[in-house]
């Protein structure tokens, strides 16, 4: 372990990242695993996104959010599974302070932009249920540009000021982090520094970068199914539940794991299992997310084709 003297105190300049070694007779397999599932993830967020670009019959709102998502969870992915494949390789993977807090930065703020992502794209679809006459003029391309930017802008903007608060804590051992990623609670959790006011920041922002867009996500799907129990037909409430189901699907998916990582409580002896529901939240979504919009959208498939 590298140590550089600080005062009276020796302070940590890198971290090992233990990951799943818990259970090393396993590892092999998940490495295979886990490098599959970033090929898939890849290229099936990839492939959507191309086909955004480049498929005519794609260019419309709806289309435009799900190739920013799609590149979203390119870049999210990334952030994770690279390093947790080297840490498989390596037995050991150490990383330094400063890279460890701009891992933190990367995930953390695609993880807000995800959030205000979804909720544009859970508006996108109320205009176009609730107020179908009206919705070429509100969600022009100007709309929809801002929209994505503020999504974007959001979710880094809040990363970047917590983790330009992360540099003025202490840490001086012992400096092995328990997960497979920089995550804020165990990262916080080495430091021999008050951490109060960080936690309480990160807790604000947090909130201001979940709550309100899930609120918001909420009252959008109960004015649209409103809307869509006043139909009466029910090939007509078929068709308009169609467009959104999808999206549902993907809502109901990220915020159930990230509730299931973050709000429930994690006793010391559910370690392993913590892992494993994180696991969910930072490799599987991604994955699944891409299939659940080409097995159900007929334009997807189409294109596809």
């Amino acid at each position: 372990m590298t140590r550089a003297e600080q005062g009276n105190e020796t302070a940590v300049v890198e971290f090992i990242i233990l990951g799943l070694q818990s259970i090393p007779e396993v590892e092999c397999m998940l490495f295979v695993i886990f490098l599959v599932t970033y090929i898939t993830t890849l290229s099936g967020n990839l492939l959507i996104t191309v086909l955004v670009v480049t498929d005519h019959r794609l260019h419309s709102p709806m289309f435009f959010f799900l190739g920013n998502l799609s590149f979203l969870e390119t870049c999210y992915t990334s952030t994770i599974l690279p390093r947790m494949l080297a840490s498989f390789l390596k037995k050991k993977y150490v990383i330094s302070l400063n890279g460890c807090f701009l891992q933190y930065f990367f995930f953390t703020g695609l993880a807000g932009a995800e959030c205000c992502l979804l909720t544009t794209m859970s508006y996108d679809r109320y205009i176009a249920i609730c107020k179908p006459l009206h919705y070429t003029t509100i969600m022009n391309g100007r709309c929809c540009l801002q929209l994505a930017g503020v999504s974007w802008v959001n979710g880094l903007l809040a990363s970047a000021i917590v983790t330009s608060l992360m540099p003025q804590l202490t840490f001086c051992g012992p400096n092995e982090i328990d997960h497979f990623f920089c995550d804020f609670a165990p990262v916080v959790k080495l430091s021999c520094s008050d951490t109060h006011w960080i936690e309480l920041v990160t807790f604000i922002l947090a909130s201001l970068l979940t709550l309100p867009p899930f609120l918001l996500t909420l009252i959008s799907y109960v004015c649209i199914s409103y809307t869509v129990l006043r139909i009466p037909s029910s090939t007509g409430r078929h068709k308009a539940f169609s467009t959104c189901s999808s999206h549902l699907t993907v809502v109901t998916l990220f915020y159930g794991t990230l509730t299931v990582v973050y709000l429930l409580p994690k006793p010391n002896t559910l370690g392993d299992l913590h892992k494993v529901f994180s696991v969910c939240y930072t490799v599987l979504t991604p994955l699944v997310d891409p299939l659940i919009y080409s097995l159900r959208n007929n334009n997807i498939k189409k294109a596809l084709r």
